[in-house]
């Protein structure tokens, strides 16, 4: 089997923890990494402090294979994300010279002045590789095991599809739904006994109500498909013995 590939994701903004800005990245990176079968292990929303993103960029880049951040890359005084991953990274952040470039032609080509807060776009730490941005040209980078990638979703996702091909991929997570006609207060205590007595695999459990009833979504995921069918014939018997002992209730 694969060996297993982690990731994680710093999403910074004091705009994303305000509200005023909803994110649309979480979902998207987890679903790429899924499709890659790497698993998206922990996600932190973090203010415009440079110390709070040195802290968090720091503590999952030693736990993960790879981290991704979005935000804060752009021209404005607030957009502190390059000056923060150097920081982390104990290097400079100065202007990448193809970025520069890049950027410069850019603005060129449209009549636009080429200013100083358009020169920030161009700032990486140094020794990074630039990460190529076909929406609107300032580029992501990539120092280390970190992914510095744009909030704007259009621009995160275009950014992503260049970063995945570069991308170590692990086993992909399998899965299969049972739907329960019960709650989980009915089936919580037989459920987590089959869990332990099937550590290979994750059991989600998923309430869902309509029309005035419950049921549950029973979800097992596993790298094994044996286990994983394994986990679902138990999750099904149990079904099966919570309805026999109903039956029975009632026709005594």
């Amino acid at each position: 089997m694969a060996d297993i590939v982690t990731a994680a994701m710093v999403v910074i903004g004091d705009e994303i923890l305000s509200g005023r800005t909803k994110d649309k990245n979480i979902g998207h990176l987890a679903d790429m990494m899924t499709a890659a079968g790497i698993d998206l292990r922990e996600v932190r929303i973090v203010a415009d402090d440079e110390d709070e993103i040195v802290a968090a960029v720091n503590a999952l880049r030693a736990r993960y294979d790879y981290v991704f951040t979005t935000g804060g890359i752009g021209p404005t005084h607030d957009d502190i994300t390059a000056d923060s991953i150097s920081k982390a990274f104990g290097v400079p952040c100065e202007y990448e010279p193809r970025a520069y470039a890049m950027l410069e032609a850019n603005y060129a080509s449209r009549g636009l002045e080429f200013s100083e807060a358009r020169k920030r776009m161009a700032r990486t730490p140094r020794g990074a590789e630039l990460i190529e941005n076909p929406v609107s040209v300032a580029p992501g980078f990539r120092i280390g095991n970190v992914h510095v990638m744009a909030g704007v979703p259009s621009i995160f996702q275009a950014m992503l599809d260049n970063v995945m091909p570069t991308l170590r991929t692990g086993a992909k997570l399998l899965s299969t739904t049972v739907q329960c006609p019960y709650g989980e207060g009915t089936i919580g205590g037989p459920l987590g006994e089959i869990q332990k007595a099937h550590p290979d695999t994750i059991i989600g459990s998923y309430p869902k109500y309509l029309d005035g009833s419950f049921w549950t979504e029973l979800v097992v995921r596993s790298r094994s498909e044996q286990a994983m069918d394994a986990a679902r014939i138990a999750i099904e018997a149990m079904l099966a013995d919570i309805a026999a002992a109903a039956k029975a209730a009632t026709t005594t």
